[in-house]
């Protein structure tokens, strides 16, 4: 299920700008479309994805598929709400996979059967290596939040698998892109065969890596000792689920949310907080013995997470927490020069030597 809600295309551009050209975006491109886009949603000349799709198509034509893929990604943003961000999500997928042989890594895109409510459900992910001897190596399994999903996010994937000396099984969390499910308590379970299946499939090391609502999943995934080691890049833990933050969330990121969490119509703010009640972290976090090591990453200037969810694992053993200044949700415009930080701490945390403290 999902539905178009009220958002301004202008504060998409005010708030995204830095993350799409950080994602190889020419600015030309950028201000050319900020200046033909007069809507969100409509499936027309100045419509969103209609314009961003035109000139997805251009650079595929091109033979720049890379691009184009990247391009979709924006086509869709920010959520699958309507027939034509259905059908750039496609265009993003088939893009990519012809972009694959450029990447300078192996690459397959498979298809897995996971574990959902005492059945199972059939998820697209993508695994990335240097080689394509998985059995040789850690497994990162990566994933985005709420509105970046795991093609979007494929600078990190790709300095990670270069770099990290891991296997980077990218995937969409629950709610979000291929998955077939919605954002729900019942996720944990998906999250959970994902960790197994990366167990079976690398040397038996699995790391996690989540960026935004992902590290939420992440996050779970540290406290409960599932996994080695965890990058948790600006997740929601606890104080994000609280009425008060829900009132404040701007550039749509309530019903962005609300179609993750499989609503079919904009939903009252009482009813965006029961629905993410499941993702409150704290009582994983007053049992957690600190044995997985954690890397913590968020920008200082986030509209949408409170600091706190950041800072409150300063006092965690075996924990990394870096707050960016001058910088957004998910500290999304310094990532790049934050990668080769986030890959010698990994590097670090698989072979057991990172820091047990610090920030």
């Amino acid at each position: 299920m999902s539905y178009e809600f009220p958002v301004d295309h202008r504060g998409l551009f005010e708030e995204r700008t830095g993350q799409f050209l950080s994602f190889g975006l020419p600015v030309s491109d950028l201000e050319e479309l900020r200046a033909s886009i007069h809507s969100t949603w409509a499936d027309a000349p100045g419509g969103w994805s209609y314009e961003w799709s035109a000139l997805a198509a251009k650079y595929s034509a091109d033979g720049n598929h890379s691009l184009a893929a990247m391009i979709y990604g924006i086509a869709k943003f920010p959520v699958l709400a309507n027939d034509s961000r259905r059908r750039a999500l496609q265009n993003q997928v088939d893009e990519y996979v012809k972009a694959a042989p450029g990447f300078g890594l192996e690459f397959e895109r498979r298809i897995l059967s996971l574990p959902y409510r005492s059945g199972e459900i059939e998820l697209p992910v993508h695994i990335l290596s240097v080689d394509g001897r998985y059995e040789d190596a850690p497994v990162l399994l990566l994933s985005g939040g709420v509105d970046g999903w795991k093609m979007d996010m494929h600078p990190l994937v790709s300095a990670f698998a270069k770099n990290a000396g891991v296997t980077v099984v990218a995937f969409d969390q629950p709610g979000t892109g291929e998955s077939p499910v919605p954002l729900d308590a019942f996720g944990d379970e998906v999250i959970d065969g994902l960790v197994a299946t990366a167990r079976a499939l690398g040397n038996g090391q699995v790391a996690h890596l989540g960026v935004s609502f992902g590290g939420n999943f992440a996050v779970r995934s540290g406290l409960t000792g599932a996994v080695d080691a965890v990058i948790n890049i600006g997740a929601p833990v606890k104080g994000a689920f609280e009425t008060a933050n829900a009132e404040r969330l701007v550039y749509g990121m309530g019903d962005i949310v609300g179609n993750a969490l499989g609503f079919d119509a904009p939903a009252t703010k009482d009813a965006l907080v029961q629905g993410l009640r499941a993702f409150d972290r704290s009582a994983l976090m007053t049992a957690d013995d600190g044995r997985t090591p954690m890397l913590v990453v968020n920008g200082a200037d986030d509209v949408h997470i409170p600091l706190s969810d950041t800072t409150l694992f300063e006092e965690r053993p075996n924990t990394q927490v870096h707050v960016i200044p001058d910088a957004g949700h998910c500290a999304v415009t310094k990532l790049p020069e934050l990668t080769p930080m986030m890959i010698d701490w990994l590097r670090d945390a698989l072979s057991g030597t990172a820091p047990r403290t610090g920030r």
